[in-house]
């Protein structure tokens, strides 16, 4: 198995069970909290030269454990962010990060048009 590029969010210590996120260090980074911390890498990365089928079903698994995240959303903008290549982040595969990258690049193009737009209005006006 290929080891994913960012291995390291996997090795560190894992926060303790039971104790609230606000009694815990509000400084610590988001990926301290992150559930995955306790699952295998190998379920958020795949393999190389995975069959379509198990790749699906890793996925969803991976995905299972996203959705009890209490840092599913930071995880997903972290990964929107930087961007990962690779991997299930923030509930989301490479795949459908590609597509919500594209789509908030169309929103912005958008809100720009529409911006320069209402200014050369008010200017017109003025």
């Amino acid at each position: 198995m290929l080891h994913p590029p960012h291995q390291s969010l996997q090795v560190a210590a894992v926060p303790p069970q039971g104790v609230p996120v606000r009694e815990r260090d509000q400084d610590a980074p988001w990926h301290t909290e992150a559930v995955c911390r306790r699952d295998e890498a190998g379920l958020f990365f795949a393999p190389s030269k995975e069959p379509t089928a198990a790749r699906l079903s890793r996925e969803d698994a991976a995905k299972r454990v996203c959705a009890r995240c209490p840092v599913m959303v930071q995880c997903r903008e972290h990964a929107l962010v930087q961007p990962e290549p690779y991997g299930v982040w923030g509930g989301l595969t490479a795949a459908e990060r590609r597509v919500v990258l594209a789509r908030r690049r169309r929103r912005d193009l958008e809100l720009k048009k529409a911006a320069r737009s209402t200014a050369g209005q008010i200017a017109a006006a003025g």
